[in-house]
């Protein structure tokens, strides 16, 4: 099992809201309402932990290891959203999200294959890393800068411990998982392509609420998150190549072997691809013998 093991490393390293915030460093000169806002609007998402984590629950019940493991991510995660609240009621409490406001982005997600779900929040959380990087270097508060900087390697770890889940898949169930792996990262690592960022937190999850079915769509502002990438923290094709290159070279050490660009990667999905179909295809009918 690998949850006793990643519950230990990830305590090792875990911070105490009250103690390792520097709190007492806060400036209210250099905090504008602006990216006050945006904060807000960062708590909020970070509260989707709650129904993702109910999705992992459903969609793993014959997974315990992985299931247990979900304790200490969502733990984690809600502490993101907390901390974001916390620095709100200190020092913008008329910010602070409401429980409507928390509790409307709770909403059941569409079952969904666990083993590409897996691969879909392992890029999410190099993109969170990536985001809340560049947000501490847009941010010049220094209370917000150190709690964007904790959030972004607290993403940083969570997806290595995906990527130890993603191991052991393959270990498992070899070209199964090698052929859900790099579907979803093929889509991933091609968001410069599309015209919203890619992340679990945008994408449509439940049919029958379609078009509101994506978290980022139940936010106050739905049209927060492209506005704070292009605009605010200015996430250009330079940060976004870094993610790329990340969930390029994560899945090159996943499958033992180089992928320099999206199209490498695409051309192994459908060479493993047809070797899954090929092994799981019933075999052909053999001709009777003459006599």
């Amino acid at each position: 099992m690998l949850y006793p093991e990643l519950f230990k490393q990830l305590e090792a390293v875990r911070w105490n809201m009250e103690k390792d915030v520097p709190w007492d460093s806060f400036d209210p000169s250099l905090l504008s309402d602006e990216q006050a806002q945006t904060i807000k609007m960062n708590a909020i998402t970070e509260w989707a932990a709650l129904p993702a984590t109910e999705m992992f629950l459903r969609d793993n019940q014959d997974d315990s290891d992985f299931s247990a493991f979900m304790s200490v991510w969502f733990f984690e995660e809600q502490k993101h959203s907390l901390v974001l609240m916390e620095y709100l009621r200190r020092f913008r409490p008329e910010l602070v999200p409401t429980e409507e406001e928390l509790h409307d982005i709770r909403f059941e997600f569409d079952p969904a294959p666990a083993l590409e779900t897996l691969m879909l929040h392992f890029c999410g959380e190099i993109r969170l890393n990536h985001w809340y990087r560049r947000a501490s270097e847009w941010h010049s508060e220094p209370v917000i800068k150190n709690i964007y900087t904790k959030l972004s390697q607290d993403e940083a770890r969570h997806g290595g411990a995906y990527l130890r889940y993603m191991k052991r898949a393959i270990n498992n169930v070899g070209n199964e998982a090698r052929t859900a792996f790099t579907k979803v990262g093929v889509l991933m690592a091609s968001a410069r392509r599309t015209a919203q960022a890619l992340h679990p937190t945008n994408l449509h999850v439940n049919e029958s609420l379609f078009p509101r079915d994506t978290i980022q769509s139940r936010l106050p502002d739905p049209a927060w998150l492209e506005h704070w990438l292009d605009t605010q923290i200015k996430f250009d094709a330079v940060w976004e190549g870094k993610v790329v290159d990340r969930i390029l070279h994560n899945l090159s050490l996943l499958m033992d072997r180089s992928f320099k660009t999206v199209q490498e990667l695409n051309r192994y999905r459908k060479e493993i691809s047809k070797e899954l179909a090929a092994a799981t295809s019933p075999a052909a009918p053999t001709a009777p013998a003459a006599g």
